[in-house]
């Protein structure tokens, strides 16, 4: 199992996209001026609390180029560590499926006829899926490959609503099977050190995901970003934020629940260095990433490893 995945004890991306295209491919932040339902009024209008203003896509190109402008800087600027000739076109900021059909097409289109996308990945919300969305997505899975990213964060109810993540589970779960009943993947978001949630609570989330029909997960540390409701809370009363060790233990034992098949787009993540408040361990992503494989390999644990299902996808 270790050696299939180039010596990476769990199912990493990069293997993933190399045994599907045959090399890695370049992920290129786009916006696409979209908003968001918990920030126009229809759910809400402060968002959820860990979101900055840059609607999560504080690493996005400028919302005031094109679409084929923000990819030819993309490329531009990962020319120097970046050799291939493929690239994923990440819809990042705010909620992509959350605009009129025509806008969607128009965004969606632009993307997929570069000639150098080979991947259309869209960030959205479960409750921004309508029929008509699910049309169009499963148009251009067929012209080149769709991956929704969803943001799921936790399981908890109590926790969703102190986030005002504004729907409930079943609405995740209603949009993983409308999904796949198409044929397209679906990437979950979870977040470790949600306020209120413990470990174990964490661990939880990523139980149920096994059991979910889903292609990929994204392990993400919870950061405190400046000028967000979160970072007024965590001034407040501070909550608790695991120490890089602490960390890297737990997605030790995430991975080791994670069932084997799910890809990992992400082990943690790095706030915009201008706005991280905490956990300040985190700002440098290089070195965690080296630290958690230096340790799952001294532990000898692998993705899957204690996990025995049935579930048959």
């Amino acid at each position: 199992m270790k050696k299939q995945w180039n010596e990476k004890r769990y199912h990493s991306l990069d293997y993933e996209l190399k045994t599907v295209f045959g090399e890695k491919l370049y992920k290129i932040s786009l916006d696409a001026g979209m908003t968001c339902p918990n920030r126009d009024g229809i759910i809400g209008t402060r968002g959820c609390i860990f979101c900055s203003q840059g609607g999560s896509g504080d690493f996005a190109s400028d919302r005031r180029l094109s679409i084929t402008e923000q990819i030819e800087r993309g490329k531009a600027q990962t020319a120097s560590k970046y050799q291939g000739s493929g690239y994923i076109a990440y819809f990042q900021a705010y909620t992509n499926t959350y605009a009129p059909p025509e806008r969607l097409r128009a965004v969606y289109q632009e993307a997929a006829s570069h000639p150098d996308i080979r991947v259309l990945s869209i960030a959205t919300r479960p409750d921004c899926l309508d029929k008509e969305v699910l049309d169009i997505l499963t148009e251009f899975n067929r012209i080149k490959p769709v991956w929704i990213e969803l943001g799921l964060q936790t399981i908890h109810e109590k926790t969703a609503q102190l986030i005002r993540r504004g729907y409930e589970l079943p609405v995740f779960e209603a949009s993983v099977r409308a999904l796949r009943l198409r044929r397209i993947p679906v990437i979950v978001h979870t977040i470790l050190g949600l306020p209120g949630e413990d470990p174990d609570m964490f661990l939880d989330t990523v139980r149920y995901l096994n059991t979910m029909d889903i292609q990929g997960v994204k392990f993400q540390l919870l950061h405190v970003l400046k000028h967000t409701d979160l970072a007024k809370l965590y001034e407040k009363e501070p909550f608790w934020l695991p120490a890089m060790e602490e960390y890297i233990e737990i997605i030790g034992q995430a991975l080791c629940l994670l069932r084997p098949d799910i890809t990992v787009h992400r082990l943690t993540g790095d706030g915009p260095k201008s706005l991280l408040i905490a956990p300040e361990w985190s700002g440098n992503k290089r070195q965690v990433l080296n630290c958690l494989n230096q340790y799952l390999k001294q532990q000898d644990l692998w993705q899957g490893k204690d996990f025995h299902y049935d579930i048959n996808i």
